[in-house]
Parts: C-alpha cells; sequence; structure tokens
C-alpha cells in the first residue's frame, strides 16, 4: 500500500474517527485505525464493536492495500507535521510516513484480523439538515437515563415518518421531545421506531461538530442521511459514515405522561427565570435540590423560592404573564435549568395541572410569526414533580 494526501485531509480524518479507538485489552487491535487504499480512494476505519467509523480522505492512492496503525499515535504524529503532501507506504510490519524533513516508522498489525464493519443496505434513506439535525439532538440527548439497569431508556427514540422524525428522551424523571422536518426517497408511509444508544449520539455529535468546522466542501456536509436495517443503522455525512447497532427493546409510550389539560399557564423571560433558579438553587436541600415555582392567580408574576435548614431561603418574584387559577410545584432545579438551557426562545411557557402533575415546559413565541410558532410548537420539556 502506497498513498499520498495533504496533512490537513489526513489530521481531520483521523480525528474524526479516532475517538472511537480506545484502550481495548482483550483486543488490541481495536485500538487501531485501519488505513485502506482502494479504487483510488484513501478510507480510515475504526470501531468499538458497537459503533464503525468510515471516512474517505481526499488524496492519491497509487498502490492499494490496507493496514493498522495505533489510532492515537499516528494521529498524534500527524497532527505535529507541517501541511504539506505526507507520502504513507507499508513495508512489511511497518507504515514509512514521510513529509518534507521528516520520517518515521510505526509498526503496525495486518488489516486481516480487523472487524468488519456490518453492511447497512443504502437503498432507502431519511434526511435531514445537519444544523437542525444537530440543534434538535441536543435538545433531547441531556434527557437520556444513565442507568443501565432499564437498557431503552439508554437511548434515544427516533420516530420516523414521511416528513418529520421525532426525538424523544427520559430518564423516567423528566422528558425531553423535539420534531424537526425530513425528506425521504422511500415510497413505504408506515413510520419506523429505533431506539438509539445516546454514546453513540455523542460521538455523532461530536463527528457533526468536527466536520462542521474543519475545512472542505460545505456543501457535501449540510445534510446527513439515515439508513435503517434490522438492528443497524447508518449516519452519512459528506464522505463519512456511522454505523451503530440499536438497543432492541420496547420504549416506553411516554405520551400518555404528557398532560392533556392545563389550569396554570405563565410566560415569563427565559434569563430572568434562569437567574433566579440559580440563587434559589443555592438554598434547596442538599440531594433532592427542591426550588418551588408558585404562579399565585391574578398577579402576574412567578415566585420561585428554596430553603434550607443549613443554608437559609430564598424568594425572587418575577413578572410573567399568568392566567387561569392559583398554582404552585416543587422541583429539581437541575432539571429546569437543563430544559431552559435548551429552550432557543426569549420566553417560556410553562403549563401547570397541579403539585402532582408533571409540568410543562414549551418556547413560547409571538403567533403572528409563523416559523417562530412552527419552532415553539416543535419542541417539549416535561418534569416530574418532587412530591412533599
Amino acid at each position: 500500500m502506497k498513498i499520498s494526501s495533504l496533512q490537513e485531509n489526513l489530521k481531520q480524518g483521523l480525528t474524526i474517527v479516532g475517538h472511537v479507538a480506545g484502550r481495548n485489552i482483550n483486543l488490541p487491535i481495536l485500538n487501531n485505525v485501519m488505513i485502506e487504499a482502494k479504487n483510488g480512494n484513501i478510507k480510515l476505519t475504526t470501531t468499538n464493536l458497537e459503533i464503525g467509523i468510515v471516512c474517505v480522505v481526499r488524496g492519491k492512492a497509487e498502490t492499494e492495500g490496507s493496514f493498522t496503525v495505533d489510532a492515537k499515535t499516528i494521529s498524534d504524529y500527524i497532527s505535529l507535521l507541517p501541511n504539506k503532501k505526507v507520502s504513507i507506504e507499508q513495508k512489511e510490519n511497518k507504515l514509512i510516513i514521510e513529509t518534507e524533513n521528516y520520517k518515521t516508522k510505526i509498526i503496525g498489525q495486518s488489516a486481516e484480523e480487523f472487524p468488519l464493519i456490518p453492511q447497512v443496505e443504502k437503498i432507502f434513506f431519511y434526511s435531514a439538515d445537519v444544523n437542525e439535525f444537530k440543534r434538535a439532538l441536543a435538545q433531547v440527548i441531556f434527557a437520556v437515563s444513565g442507568s443501565e439497569s432499564r437498557i431503552e431508556l439508554a437511548g434515544v427514540l427516533f420516530s420516523f415518518n414521511k416528513d418529520a422524525l421525532i426525538l424523544a428522551a427520559t430518564d423516567s424523571y423528566r422528558l425531553a421531545e423535539k420534531e424537526l422536518n425530513i425528506k425521504t426517497n422511500s415510497k413505504d408511509d408506515t413510520d419506523k421506531k429505533v431506539i438509539i444508544p445516546a454514546r453513540t449520539l455523542h460521538e455523532l455529535l461530536r463527528i457533526l461538530s468536527g466536520i462542521q468546522d474543519g475545512e472542505g466542501e460545505k456543501d457535501e456536509t449540510n445534510e446527513i442521511k439515515f439508513y435503517l436495517s434490522e438492528n443497524q443503522i447508518l449516519f452519512t455525512i459528506g464522505s463519512t459514515e456511522l454505523v451503530s447497532r440499536l438497543i432492541e427493546g420496547q420504549y416506553p409510550d411516554y405520551k400518555q405522561i404528557i398532560p392533556t389539560e392545563v389550569k396554570t399557564k405563565a410566560i415569563i423571560n427565559r434569563a430572568e427565570l434562569i437567574r433566579a433558579v440559580k440563587a434559589s438553587a443555592l438554598f434547596s436541600k442538599t440531594g433532592i435540590n427542591d426550588i418551588n415555582l408558585d404562579l399565585p392567580a391574578g398577579k402576574n408574576k412567578v415566585v420561585v423560592s428554596s430553603a434550607s435548614g443549613q443554608t437559609g431561603e430564598n424568594i425572587a418574584e418575577l413578572e410573567a404573564e399568568v392566567d387561569g387559577e392559583d398554582n404552585g410545584v416543587v422541583i429539581n432545579y437541575k432539571y429546569l435549568l437543563d430544559g431552559l438551557n435548551n429552550i432557543e426562545s426569549e420566553n417560556v411557557k410553562i403549563n401547570i395541572i397541579d403539585s402532582n402533575t408533571p409540568c410543562i415546559l414549551k418556547p413560547s413565541a409571538l403567533a403572528k410569526a409563523t416559523a417562530d410558532k412552527e419552532k415553539s410548537d416543535s419542541y417539549l420539556y416535561i418534569i416530574m414533580p418532587i412530591k412533599q
């Protein structure tokens, strides 16, 4: 195998694929990146057996072949080189890397031992705008459960239909749901639901950020495509592919816990509410993280308060548009801040039934602005109350 490419192309490709090649003691070859020269392309591949990442790097493949070397070693080394043409050639069990006045040899392993990446058929796909998808995913992924006891809650539910993708995540204490527009080339109208591991999606977000920040063909990377098979999903962005296993299991019917009636509504400035919640958080009970949200009837204000026998107490009264009966709820301030930080509008809408039912947060938009209205209808965040 003999290839050549610009240092910046190799550096970006190795950065994209290198993260999943961790320190695997049981199967050391999983710490390697496979470099493959075939059909004039240079392909970099890594896997941890749950996720596989493939990135095609621009350059010249002079002699075909494949070889694997430690991903961290080659990535660190390439990043230190000047941005010039880099030549890489395999000789026996080594890669010879040369550029200008640098020359190195890295010991590697035969590619024959490298695990095969599962192949997902590229026929029918869904596609979305990369930036919209990135924002949508960030708005729900924080609500995924960190516990492995209920494996289906350790992922994000993707519900595909013909022109919308609904993302949902819950840890059973809070729930985030976001809808975004998608396209498909399939004539099949059947809704498809899959649960994707949070680890996969964190890796995907990292790759998307790296691709968008890097130099290169922006028109190639403004669309993300999703290909589904029975137990795998393939994401493609430009010349990068990520394939992952799906979580098997039944995602809970979370729609059942979304309150359909509202007894009290408040519209309040998001930044002011965040400030008041952070202030009250200082006086919440350790381990409980409780703060009170009170919506007194007819007073057009929201009262945020907390009290602790150890630190003291705090009350903040904020101007708001309040409609409905006298109401209030005790909630975990960390969960509340997570939701507020992922709402993009200037104002936020709070819906409450009573102190024993989930509290709903939504973006609040002007009814006359259609685009803002659509955005406000596409995100939902629910927090379970702390029962006294």
